[in-house]
């Protein structure tokens, strides 16, 4: 699914998904008194102690309500689960984007630390997971409260650091996402994606860390977020307290997640287990994937049984380990 086409996806039928229990929506405050919205699945009948509750983290500037679907499949599957909008973005949008101030610290020390916060006290005993996509996995290090996860999956996540972009697509990314889209953010003040139908709205802070090298984004979230100026916290340690499992997904045909991406951002996930599995497209007999595609419905049979396996058991399906060549090793990559 391409880039441009997400916003229709996302607008159309999202809401329409039928399930055995309907998404319920839901406003907490997060640690600055922001006001966070979202949308819940759970089992109201059965024991919940022994469900564990599953996060979803989206990627920048994509609707929680893009990942229904997918949200509904672990649902019927044994999970419950929360999706949620960062600052800026969807349920959580202010009723102006123009001097609105966000980052991608705020999203993950504020809103992903509310929500964490917000499943350790309202699903007790249950074991929490997290389904990262794209900039979610950079969010997911930024929590305080991230020593509470189990288990991870992330789909594609990323520093969206532009040397690691495609060789091949790389000038028009950099067009696109470093040049015309700060311009844009510039003239507005804010990012208007879905008026030219690429991504949401976007606050202007989210495009100054974008466009930022990994250097200088270190360098901001060290200082801490607009909201959080303390300058003991250490990104290093905040990454490190983390030691969940992660099991990191990509596909050959996502420009923004090239192997390079994948593994700077995972490097940062010291005390983590980590897997990295890659896939072709045609290994599943797909013509394309791309960076959003995952959480597309169509990919319910071929794919879903990856994270399903994975946050059930810890465990990936053995057909996979066929489909990846174990002689490849950007097909299957493993870090102690």
């Amino acid at each position: 699914m391409s880039l441009e086409k997400i916003v229709d996806v996302q607008g159309s039928s999202a809401c329409s998904v039928k399930s055995e229990v309907a998404a319920q929506p839901f406003k907490l405050r997060a640690p600055d008194g922001f006001t966070i919205g979202g949308f819940v699945w759970r089992d109201q009948i059965t024991d919940g102690s022994a469900r564990p509750v599953v996060i979803i983290n989206p990627a920048t500037s994509v609707l929680c309500r893009y990942y229904f679907r997918f949200a509904t499949f672990l649902f019927r599957h044994g999970f419950d689960v929360i999706t949620y909008d960062y600052r800026g973005i969807g349920e959580s949008r202010p009723r102006r984007l123009r001097g609105f101030e966000a980052s991608w610290a705020d999203w993950g020390r504020l809103d992903f630390e509310a929500v964490l916060q917000h499943a350790d006290t309202s699903f007790p005993g249950q074991p929490i997971d997290v389904v990262a996509h794209s900039a979610g996995g950079m969010v997911l290090g930024l929590a305080p409260s991230n020593p509470l996860i189990r288990r991870v999956f992330t789909v594609g996540a990323q520093c969206a650091f532009w040397r690691d972009y495609a060789p091949d697509k790389r000038l028009r990314m950099l067009a696109k996402w470093h040049l015309f889209m700060p311009l844009l953010t510039a003239l507005f003040g804010y990012f208007p994606g879905k008026r030219i139908g690429w991504i949401e709205d976007t606050p202007k802070g989210i495009v100054r860390d974008w466009v930022s090298s990994p250097e200088r984004l270190r360098d901001s979230w060290r200082k801490g977020s607009r909201t959080h100026s303390d300058d003991s916290f250490v990104l290093e340690q905040q990454f490190a307290a983390i030691t969940a499992p992660i099991l990191a997904f990509s596909v050959t045909d996502d420009e923004f997640a090239t192997v390079p991406a994948i593994d700077r951002l995972l490097a940062n996930f010291v005390n983590c287990s980590r897997m990295h599995l890659r896939i072709t497209p045609d290994s599943i007999d797909e013509p394309r994937i791309g960076h959003f595609g995952f959480f597309h419905s169509r990919f319910e049979e071929k794919l879903w049984s990856i994270p399903l396996q994975w946050l059930k058991f810890g465990q990936f399906p053995e057909v996979y380990a066929e489909i990846w060549p174990k002689s490849s090793k950007a097909a299957k990559v493993a870090t102690p």
